[in-house]
């Protein structure tokens, strides 16, 4: 069979399997997979600015924090607000952030830019920490889930666990499929062109600086997609979504499956947050907790990842694929 039917067989039963997920499982498992394709999205927005333009960020939380509390403050006062209308809005605040910043920090290149993109993460987490924006330190709760209604019809509820799980899902496929054939396309081939040569192809005469606003731009909105949904899901929002812990999370998220494959980005959120909570219910061996200490473990099961799959784990499924199709008897050189 060819690698890339392979591959789509695999993603269609992975698919499959994710659909037929509710018919079986309780509401954790549920809520929890709902909790995996929110950050598989917003991996995937990272990953669009990472492996695929280049552009190391260490501030992309700040897109996903915002729309949050861009939910919240469109909310009225323990009433739902309008998906239709707070979730184009949130994107918009999420978008028009990362035209500012952009419009800034692409001027920068190589560490510049990544300790520019934290300093201005870092700028609105302290403004909505510092002050009562929000409701300082302490956050602001998003009493109701938002309401799909339209026209006073509802075609789904979120709040309903197993509605909000089938939208992400849906809104999963739809941004894989979206990101996709826009990397497919003339565009997508200009942003990895830049990652490559940006000398180059500015020589060739493509304008770099638009395209790369154009790409942080839509990694942010994508990002804020994300941090909309997951406001939703948790009903609160903090300044800690905004905070370089969260951008540094996501970011080991797109390196632990794969830069530069948005299947790698997915499968790096789903194993980093099975992984934590596997890590978190390990009993006690030894006289040691080590559910307790479960970040030194994951840290020390990353590095092992980055050392042994400098490509991420999807790499071990080319490696098992070479690997088939090595003649009998054959050795390696």
């Amino acid at each position: 069979m060819p690698r890339t039917t392979r591959a789509t067989a695999v993603l269609l039963l992975c698919l499959l399997a994710l659909a037929l997920l509710p018919l079986f499982a309780e509401k954790y498992y549920i809520q929890l997979f709902t909790k995996m394709m929110i950050m598989a999205v917003f991996a995937m927005s990272l990953d669009l600015l990472v492996g695929f333009a280049g552009l190391v960020s260490l501030g992309h939380a700040a897109f996903f924090g915002l729309a949050g509390y861009a939910l919240a403050f469109a909310a009225p006062q323990y009433e739902a607000a309008n998906l239709w209308l707070s979730l184009p809005l949130a994107m918009a605040c999420s978008g028009l952030l990362a035209l500012v910043i952009g419009a800034l920090v692409l001027r920068t290149s190589g560490i510049y830019f990544i300790m520019v993109t934290l300093a201005f993460a870092q700028m609105l987490f302290f403004l909505f920490h510092d002050t009562k924006i929000g409701g300082g330190a302490d956050g602001i709760y998003v009493y109701a889930k938002p309401a799909a209604a339209i026209a006073g019809w509802e075609p789904f509820t979120l709040e309903n666990y197993t509605h909000f799980y089938f939208v992400m899902l849906v809104l999963l496929v739809l941004v894989y499929v979206a990101l996709r054939r826009l990397l497919d396309s003339p565009f997508g081939r200009v942003i990895v062109g830049i990652r490559v040569n940006e000398q180059r192809m500015r020589s060739l005469g493509y304008r770099t600086f638009r395209y790369k606003l154009v790409c942080f731009v839509l990694a942010g909105m994508l990002a804020g997609m994300a941090g909309y949904f997951a406001a939703a899901q948790f009903g609160f929002v903090s300044p800690e979504t905004l905070s370089w812990h969260q951008s540094g999370g996501v970011l080991m998220m797109v390196i632990l499956g794969g830069m530069g494959t948005l299947t790698g980005a997915v499968v790096g959120a789903f194993a980093m947050i099975l992984l934590e909570l596997g890590l978190q219910g390990l009993p006690e061996i030894g006289g040691m907790d080590i559910a307790k200490h479960w970040q030194l473990f994951m840290g020390a099961f990353i590095v092992g990842a980055v050392l042994l799959l400098p490509h991420g784990l999807l790499s071990l499924f080319r490696l098992g694929s070479r690997l088939r199709r090595k003649p009998a008897g054959a050795h390696d050189e």
